[in-house]
């Protein structure tokens, strides 16, 4: 992996590897329930991708549509925040149906933790909203040349130390009991409440019941903040060891 943009090299012209006698356009989907950005941003990408063939979708069903009939799609852009859908529960969806479909986030979340775990859980590149338009060829370029996107800050920053945050952290993972931990673990793969249940082989109101209590011990206010506090332990392990 390495960030691409300001202070770094540029990459050439778009190249996409196809077999013979397929068509060269670069096929983007664009993936926002906000009319006004999905429009704004289609004038981005024809700006810095000549000839390029957008689509759009409003939502992550909507966009597996597109993807079941567009089989050529070459890279699928996903907003974080839409309805329906909570945390990285839409990327995770994207990736699970179509994995060849590389997925770029872009979004109003400029947390390095946030765009860390969106690449942890296979996204192809985080851009955020904030960003110009030579930044935004830069990441498309970079992804569509079979690269991974971060921006610059992510890689200025460099590994986190360790300590501090991350012993109270585990202190708060500590109160968990077993059947929360698996709650939590699931929770991280963006399964929803009642796919939680049914693997758990409980009702969803316990599912919901857990979930809370998850939140609470970990002092969060949100299964994204949850996801993102835990981004870097394993869980399984975790499970593993509580169940030992």
């Amino acid at each position: 992996m390495r960030a691409v943009g300001p202070g770094f090299p540029a990459p050439g012209p778009a190249s996409i590897l196809r077999h013979p006698g397929c068509a060269a356009v670069v096929q983007i989907l664009i993936v926002d329930d906000h009319p006004l950005f999905r429009d704004a941003l289609r004038g981005a990408v024809a700006a810095v991708l000549d000839g390029a063939e957008v689509e759009e979708a409003d939502g992550i069903e909507a966009a597996c549509a597109v993807l079941e009939r567009q089989r050529n799609t070459d890279l699928a852009m996903l907003d974080l925040g839409m309805p329906g859908v909570t945390g990285f529960e839409g990327l995770l969806a994207l990736r699970n149906r179509f994995p060849r479909v590389p997925v770029v986030i872009v979004s109003g979340h400029e947390d390095v933790r946030v765009m860390e775990e969106a690449v942890r859980l296979g996204a192809a590149g985080f851009v955020p909203k904030s960003i110009d338009k030579p930044v935004l060829a830069q990441a498309l370029q970079a992804v569509l040349n079979g690269e991974v996107y971060l921006p610059p800050v992510v890689a200025a920053q460099g590994p986190r130390p360790p300590g501090g945050k991350e012993d109270a952290l585990a202190a708060r993972l500590a109160e968990l009991t077993p059947q929360q931990l698996r709650v939590l673990q699931m929770i991280r793969q963006g399964l929803l409440n009642k796919q939680i249940a049914h693997e758990l082989k409980i009702g969803e109101t316990t599912v919901k019941a857990h979930v809370s209590e998850v939140l609470r011990k970990l002092k969060v206010v949100s299964r994204t903040q949850a996801v993102i506090e835990t981004a870097k332990l394993d869980l399984a392990a975790l499970v593993a060891r509580r169940e030992g």
